[in-house]
């Protein structure tokens, strides 16, 4: 069943408490990055243009612990969110309490109110029921667009829902988000490909395990590689290993032969005595013992080719977590690589995780590809097959 989203939710003259998933990069009051910012501007736009007497913004940033840190609040990001939207974004200088009713009660018809981070409260992240009754006592309706923060049961995503059932629904952001990777989990096209990269095997194994029957393709890239290979008896140098997952590794190469899925590791690699620019690099075969006391940090050139060639005819496509340390040009021409050959396939393309976001950006195809997930964990549970919370809780349509 689909979930009731804003378009079935009568905002005309109503406040709206819009979650949100605005915890941008922020350092020294300068925000790094506004995508999250820019990927919830059209649901606020459509409350607006829908006639809501407020729209109350409420969104964590960081990791506080409980307590106000000058360092992380959202004022920065109201004054972003503000010249985005092309009107005034005030900011509340608290979530709840006589502050947050009076900057609501303040802003006039279509006025955008952004709450201060709701992680200054450590009753947020408790998901406490007295919390999110302050919070629902803000507005009429309630909207969460904050797919980010979906796989977390806190009080501004949970709780509150309860409270204001029937009047909640999803944003435009979360709607896109739930039909891809709904598509992605339910009814792929065929065939369907993952390619799984980042460092740990451990991040990725209930991913794997919810996939495996559902895919025809799994890639397997980066750091989490070495683990299968060390699995396999093969040399690893000080390439980065869970020795604890060796028996899931194996485990999944014995799954995936025993369904019939095509399972692809790296056939060379790029080797460096340490993770720093300008050190010296070599190209060996995976089966080479000369990788001695180096490690692996980034696929080779056959790889990418074997990839690229593995991706070509896919009609769904789901990437997360990058095939080296791409962040330094001498280890990115892998990511690099199967970035482009992602963008090049016709069908669905999903990307989720910041790291894949931040690769397919370098390499220059972002607007290539299908569907690019605001959720880097959210969407790892999501395809992993768990229940997000902040999803289950939304009515159904």
């Amino acid at each position: 069943m689909a979930k009731k989203t804003i378009r079935d939710l009568n905002l005309k003259d109503q406040r709206v408490f819009l979650r949100v998933d605005f915890n941008v990069p922020l350092e020294n009051g300068t925000i790094g990055d506004d995508t999250r910012i820019q990927a919830s501007l059209p649901t606020i736009r459509y409350a607006l243009d829908a006639g809501a007497a407020v729209v109350v913004l409420a969104s964590h940033l960081g990791r506080p612990k409980g307590k106000p840190n000058p360092e992380m609040s959202l004022r920065p990001v109201a004054t972003r969110t503000g010249e985005l939207l092309g009107r005034d974004v005030s900011l509340a200088e608290d979530c709840v309490g006589a502050a947050a009713e009076q900057a609501v009660a303040r802003a006039t018809d279509g006025g955008v109110v952004l709450l201060e981070n709701l992680r200054f409260h450590p009753e947020e992240e408790k998901d406490d029921e007295d919390f999110a009754r302050k919070l629902a006592s803000l507005a009429d309706v309630y909207v969460n667009d904050a797919f980010g923060a979906a796989h977390r049961a806190h009080a501004s995503v949970h709780a509150i829902v309860r409270l204001m059932l029937p009047d909640a629904g999803a944003g435009l952001l979360m709607e896109t988000e739930l039909q891809y990777l709904g598509e992605a989990v339910g009814s792929p096209a065929r065939p369907y490909v993952a390619v799984l990269g980042g460092a740990k095997v451990s991040d990725k194994i209930d991913l794997i395990e919810n996939l495996i029957p559902r895919l025809d393709r799994l890639l397997v890239g980066g750091a989490m590689a070495y683990t299968f290979f060390k699995a396999q008896g093969k040399p690893v140098g000080k390439s980065l290993v869970e020795d604890d997952k060796q028996p899931e590794a194996r485990d999944i190469i014995a799954r995936a032969k025993a369904s019939g899925l095509t399972l692809l590791l790296p056939v060379d690699h790029v080797v460096a005595p340490k993770i720093e620019a300008g050190v010296q690099t070599e190209t060996l075969g995976i089966d080479d013992p000369r990788i001695g006391d180096r490690m692996g940090l980034d696929i080779g050139p056959r790889t990418a080719k074997v990839f690229a060639d593995a991706l070509h005819d896919a009609s769904t496509v789901v990437w997360n977590g990058p095939m080296g340390v791409f962040e330094i040009d001498a280890f990115a021409q892998g990511t690099i690589a199967v970035a482009k050959a992602v963008a090049d396939v016709k069908g669905t393309t999903i990307i989720g995780g910041g790291d894949s976001i931040a690769a397919v950006k370098k390499a220059g195809v972002a607007d290539r590809i299908t569907h690019i997930s605001t959720g880097g964990g959210a969407s790892l549970e999501f395809l992993g097959g768990r229940t997000l919370p902040g999803v289950a809780v939304l009515p159904e349509k």
